[in-house]
């Protein structure tokens, strides 16, 4: 079964939807340093310290202009990151990791690379994700962090990176043993692309699964984007008797190899029909695959 997690991104309130989330089961709650204007890892700690059960995720990369400012005092951003809002330079890398245990007061179980693909020097990102996987190897060979890997928004779809190019770097910096753990990406049915391939058995889910990586899932309503988008009839068609939202949420708990898709709401009503969509019996192959169709995305 998929699990539904709690992304903080679109929280106005952290903590509240936090502690909904953890009363209604989530396993993991995924934040970073930037959200809810750098506040929500401070202010998801208390409820962390609470419930030392849940699985937390953060990322390095962006950065607030108060954090740069300070990253840059400290030495360790350069001064073209800093105005640029995101670093992907190792100094800097180290440095975030450590602030964020800090503000979250316990270490992370997952920590990614934050959106790869907004880099200010797309020329040598493989290089810079060589450097940051060093980086966040050493921080889980110490046990600061659980594993790493990265949340990305185009990067695969871009061709930007790829499974293998990700597993060649982690093998790198760390052998074998190296500890990626994770990827993060959009699914959702405007992003239908990947569960079409994941259903071909192809494309980054399937070789993540395959190579033994958890794949979490964002923006499983496109932003609630989706919400205006999926009429009756086409909720009828992926499964007769589900709302707009259900219907939309269990395309995605459906794609073969999701560990777990990240709703971003602190509304307790949208929470439980989110429960109860992935709860459900997932689409057959063939279901998910009639659906891939009647929307016209192929697995390219």
């Amino acid at each position: 079964m998929t699990h539904l997690g709690l992304g903080t991104y679109r929280c106005p309130d952290v903590p509240a939807a936090a502690a909904m989330a953890a009363a209604g089961g989530a396993p993991l709650i995924d934040t970073a340093p930037n959200y809810q204007g750098g506040l929500a890892q401070r202010n998801l700690a208390g409820v962390l310290a609470d419930r030392p059960g849940i699985r937390v995720s953060s990322k390095v990369g962006y950065l607030t202009r108060e954090q740069g400012r300070a990253a840059c005092a400290a030495g360790v951003l350069p001064g073209e990151d800093a105005r640029h809002g995101h670093s992907l330079d190792a100094r800097y890398i180290a440095y975030q990791v450590g602030a964020s245990i800090k503000e979250l007061g316990r270490p992370v179980d997952l920590m990614y690379v934050h959106n790869p693909e907004s880099t200010s020097r797309p020329h040598q990102l493989e290089g810079d994700l060589l450097r940051a996987f060093a980086v966040l190897e050493e921080a889980a060979v110490d046990g600061t962090i659980g594993g790493y890997g990265i949340a990305t928004w185009r990067a695969f779809t871009d061709g930007l990176v790829s499974m293998p190019t990700l597993l060649a770097a982690a093998r790198d910096v760390g052998g074998d043993g190296h500890h990626l753990r994770a990827i993060q990406l959009p699914v959702n049915l405007v992003h239908l692309t990947v569960t079409a391939q994941a259903l071909h058995g192809t494309g980054p889910i399937a070789e993540a699964t395959a190579a033994g990586l958890e794949v979490w899932t964002s923006a499983p309503l496109n932003g609630s984007d989706l919400l205006g988008m999926v009429g009756e009839e086409l909720a009828a068609a992926i499964r007769p008797g589900l709302t707009p939202a259900q219907a939309a949420l269990l395309v995605v708990a459906s794609t073969p190899g999701i560990t777990g898709m990240l709703l971003s709401t602190g509304n307790p009503d949208h929470w439980q029909e989110a429960q109860a969509a992935v709860q459900m019996g997932s689409l057959t192959a063939s279901e998910l695959g009639a659906v891939c169709e009647m929307l016209q995305v192929e697995a390219h």
